[in-house]
């Protein structure tokens, strides 16, 4: 595991919209811009191998696109070259940031000074839910799938510890990148999994108001 001392102050970000990272997390990712293939073959030089998952935001910045201040870096663990010349690879969640400032330079893509204090739980040890009322949640989950015509494999959720379980979630699920947003910035397990909770729960109240409609 990389340790916070060892982080770098300055990273390339990939901001894509909807794309939540988070960290112990896992994150697929399909590479075919030519810009983000460069990132790609820069970021394997370094020691750390690391990228940094950003939620765009409405405020002007590069390429006319802003970036929120809290982004997740993960470190490439898995890739694989396609046949016309692209990447699907893997980052493994490592540490949330802070973005300080953009750089200017020459590279095509984006990078950032960041500052990783503030988030030493994410170099912890798995967190764990007190609260979790993992009978209710799931509950919840069920009358959200059926809503959503989703399957789910839930013999693997009832068994899921919880943070593998409310950050799967979390990342896997059709939200809005500002919900997004939200669910990364919580401070603690128990917070992200409340914040779940509520967009479950008025997705299903939205749902129901279209119905009548």
């Amino acid at each position: 595991m990389i340790k916070i001392t060892d982080l770098p102050n300055t990273i390339p970000v990939f901001p894509l919209p909807g794309a939540l990272l988070l960290p112990r997390a896992r994150l697929p990712l399909h590479l075919f811009e030519p810009r983000y293939l460069q990132m790609f073959d820069d970021t394997l030089k370094t020691p750390g191998r690391l990228i940094g998952m950003v939620q765009p935001n409405e405020v002007a910045g590069r390429d006319g696109i802003g970036l929120h201040t809290i982004g997740c870096a993960g470190r490439i663990s898995q890739f694989s070259e396609t046949e016309d010349n692209r990447y699907m690879i893997t980052l493994a969640g490592v540490s949330r940031f802070r973005v300080m400032s953009e750089v200017e330079g020459f590279t095509p893509y984006r990078r950032c000074d960041v500052s990783w204090e503030g988030f030493d739980r994410d170099q912890g040890d798995t967190e764990e839910d007190v609260r979790f009322n993992r009978p209710a949640f799931l509950d919840l989950l069920g009358r959200y799938f059926d809503a959503r015509d989703l399957s789910a494999d839930w013999d693997t959720l009832k068994d899921a510890e919880d943070e593998l379980l409310v950050n799967s979630l979390s990342m896997m699920l059709d939200f809005d990148p500002e919900d997004k947003q939200a669910l990364l910035e919580a401070p603690s397990l128990s917070t992200r999994r409340e914040t779940l909770v509520t967009l479950i729960e008025f997705d299903l109240r939205s749902g129901e108001g279209d119905m009548i409609q």
